[in-house]
C-alpha cells in the first residue's frame, strides 16, 4: 500500500481533494448533522493553526508538556463558568461526548458501587427496562438518552434501565425514572436537550429524585451545554439544567458542537473532586513508566485542545452571543416554516436548536430525505422507536439563518416529490427474513449480496439513495438493526 518513494505535500493534498469528492460539505449549512459552522473563516483558520501548533504535543504526561495543563484548566474553567460552576469546579477535557459520558458513568460506578464487579461480562439493559442481572450495577436513563450511555454500560459492565418518556412532549418522566431506581442504581440521567426531538428533560425534578435516594445524576448537555446559556441570554426560555441545580453531580458539554471547535473536544464537569478522581485511572502494577490517565485514551495529540482553546478565545462572549441569536432566529423560522408545509409536522416543542419533523401517511420522510439530497441538502433520518415515529432531524447552527428560507423551499419541494413517488417499496417479506436470520452465521460475501438485494452497493462510492434501507431497518427490532449495522460497518471497511 505504501509508495516506493515518498510523495510531495502538493500531491498528497490533491489526492485528499479527490478522495473527498463524494463527502458531505462541512461548510455552508446544507448538511444539517455532524458538522457545526460559524460561517466565520477567520475563526476556523485560527483554530486550524492552533491545532497544528499543538499537533505533536502528547497529553499522556502533563509534567512533560505543561502547556497542556494551562490550556485545559482555561478551557474547563470557561465551561464551568458557563454551567453553574466556579473557579474550583473539577473537570476533564475529553475527545468527545461519548468519552465524557464514559468517564461520568465510570466515576458514578466506582463511587457508588465500589468499582463494579471485576471481570463482569459486558451487556446492555433491555429496551423495556427489564433487568438482566440483579447483581450488576445499573444506570437509569430515559429512552431518548444518547446511545453513548448504552455504550458506556456495555464497556464498563453495567445494565441500562431505559424508561419511556412522555408521549406528547418527549421529555423524561421524573416519577417514572424515580420508580426505576433500585439499590443497584449507580447513576440517573437527564438530557439538556435530548438529541432526537431537541427537548430539555425536567432536570431539577430528576436530580431531586436521584438525590433523595442517594444516587448521582448526570446531565447530558453534550449538545446544549455550550449553547443553552447563550440562548437564554438571547431571550429564550431555558429551564435550569446545570451544576447550579441541586442533585446534579456531573454534566457533559461538547465544544466541537456549539463551541464550534475542531472535532475531538468535549468537557465533563463534576460537582466535587472525589467524583473526578473516580474518573481517573492509574496503574502501578508494571515496571515501566508511570501510568496515570485522566481520559480513556492514553497517548493523544493536544491538537484538539489547542483548537478548542483558540476557538473560544477567537469568538469570545460577543461572538457566541451573536451566533446564538442567529441560531435562535433560524430555529424559530424553521419550526414555523415546516408547520406550513402540507403533510409535515414538528415533533414536540423544540427548546434549543434541534428540530425533528415527521410526515403523514402520504409523505414518506425517508423518501423526502433522498429527494433533498438530490438537491444538495442532507437531512438526517431517524428510525422509529418506543412509539416515536420515523422522522428527519435538523441541527440548526450559526450559519443556518442565511439559508433557512432556501432550506424550507427544499423541504417543501422534497415533500411534494415524496408524495408523488409514494412510500419506499421493500421486497415482500424481507424484514421478516432478516429478523429470522442468524447474521453471525453469514460470511461477508453473503451479507454483501443481501445488501445488494435492497439496492445497497457496499463496494460502490458516492451518496446512494437510502429510503429502502431505512424503511427496512425501521421495520426491524432494535437488536436486529444493531446486528445489521455492525455487519454493514465490517463489510464497508473490509
Amino acid at each position: 500500500m505504501l509508495p516506493e518513494n515518498g510523495r510531495s505535500a502538493d500531491e498528497l493534498l490533491a489526492e485528499i481533494t479527490r478522495l473527498r469528492r463524494d463527502d458531505l460539505q462541512v461548510r455552508g449549512g446544507k448538511v444539517t448533522a455532524y458538522v457545526y459552522d460559524t460561517g466565520r473563516a477567520e475563526v476556523h483558520d485560527a483554530a486550524a493553526r492552533a491545532y497544528a501548533e499543538m499537533l505533536e504535543v502528547n497529553t499522556l504526561d502533563p509534567t512533560a508538556f505543561p502547556s497542556v495543563v494551562t490550556m485545559e484548566k482555561q478551557v474547563v474553567g470557561a465551561v464551568a463558568e458557563l454551567l453553574g460552576g466556579g473557579p474550583g469546579t473539577p473537570g476533564i477535557f475529553t475527545s468527545g461526548g461519548t468519552e465524557s459520558i464514559m468517564l461520568a458513568v465510570k466515576a458514578a460506578r466506582d463511587i457508588r458501587a465500589g468499582g463494579g464487579r471485576a471481570g463482569a461480562a459486558p451487556s446492555e439493559g433491555r429496551p423495556d427496562g427489564g433487568r438482566q442481572d440483579a447483581g450488576r450495577p445499573e444506570i437509569v436513563v430515559p429512552v431518548t438518552a444518547h446511545p453513548a450511555f448504552h455504550k458506556a454500560a456495555h464497556y464498563l459492565g453495567l445494565d441500562v434501565v431505559a424508561v419511556p418518556v412522555d408521549a406528547g412532549t418527549f421529555r423524561a418522566d421524573p416519577a417514572a425514572l424515580a420508580a426505576a431506581i433500585t439499590p443497584a442504581t449507580v447513576l440517573v440521567v437527564a438530557s439538556a436537550p435530548s438529541y432526537p426531538q431537541g427537548v430539555i428533560d425536567p432536570v431539577a425534578e430528576i436530580a431531586a429524585a436521584a438525590a433523595a435516594r442517594g444516587v448521582p445524576c448526570h446531565v447530558d448537555a453534550c449538545v446544549g451545554g455550550w449553547l443553552l446559556p447563550w440562548l437564554s441570554e438571547a431571550g429564550a426560555a431555558v429551564p435550569p439544567f446545570d451544576l447550579s441545580v441541586p442533585g446534579v453531580t456531573s454534566i457533559s458539554c461538547d465544544l466541537h458542537k456549539y463551541g464550534y471547535t475542531p472535532k475531538g473536544a468535549s468537557v465533563v464537569l463534576f460537582a466535587d473532586p472525589a467524583l473526578r478522581r473516580a474518573a481517573y485511572f492509574a496503574s502501578g502494577a508494571w515496571p515501566g513508566y508511570t501510568i496515570i490517565n485522566s481520559t480513556v485514551q492514553s497517548s493523544k495529540s493536544a491538537g484538539p485542545l489547542g483548537g478548542a482553546w483558540a476557538t473560544l478565545n477567537a469568538l469570545g462572549r460577543d461572538g457566541y452571543l451573536d451566533l446564538a441569536k442567529n441560531t435562535l432566529a433560524a430555529t424559530r423560522r424553521l419550526i414555523d416554516g415546516i408547520g406550513e408545509i402540507p403533510g409535515l409536522r414538528v415533533l414536540g416543542e423544540p427548546e434549543s436548536s434541534l428540530v425533528a419533523f415527521t410526515g403523514d401517511a402520504e409523505v414518506d420522510v425517508f423518501v423526502l430525505s433522498d429527494e433533498a439530497r438530490k438537491l444538495g441538502w442532507f437531512l438526517q433520518p431517524q428510525l422509529s422507536y418506543a412509539g416515536i415515529p420515523a422522522n428527519l432531524h435538523i441541527t440548526v447552527t450559526g450559519v443556518t439563518l442565511a439559508g433557512v428560507d432556501a432550506m424550507l423551499e427544499v423541504i417543501a419541494a422534497s415533500a411534494g416529490a415524496a408524495r408523488e413517488k409514494g412510500p419506499a417499496l421493500v421486497p415482500e417479506g424481507l424484514p421478516e427474513i432478516l429478523a429470522s436470520l442468524d447474521l453471525d452465521a453469514l460470511d461477508d460475501a453473503t451479507f454483501t449480496e443481501l445488501a445488494a438485494s435492497v439496492g445497497v452497493d457496499l463496494g460502490g462510492s458516492g451518496q446512494p439513495e437510502m429510503a429502502v434501507v431505512n424503511t427496512v431497518l425501521d421495520a426491524l427490532p432494535a437488536a436486529t438493526r444493531e446486528a445489521i449495522l455492525i455487519r454493514f460497518l465490517s463489510v464497508l471497511y473490509a
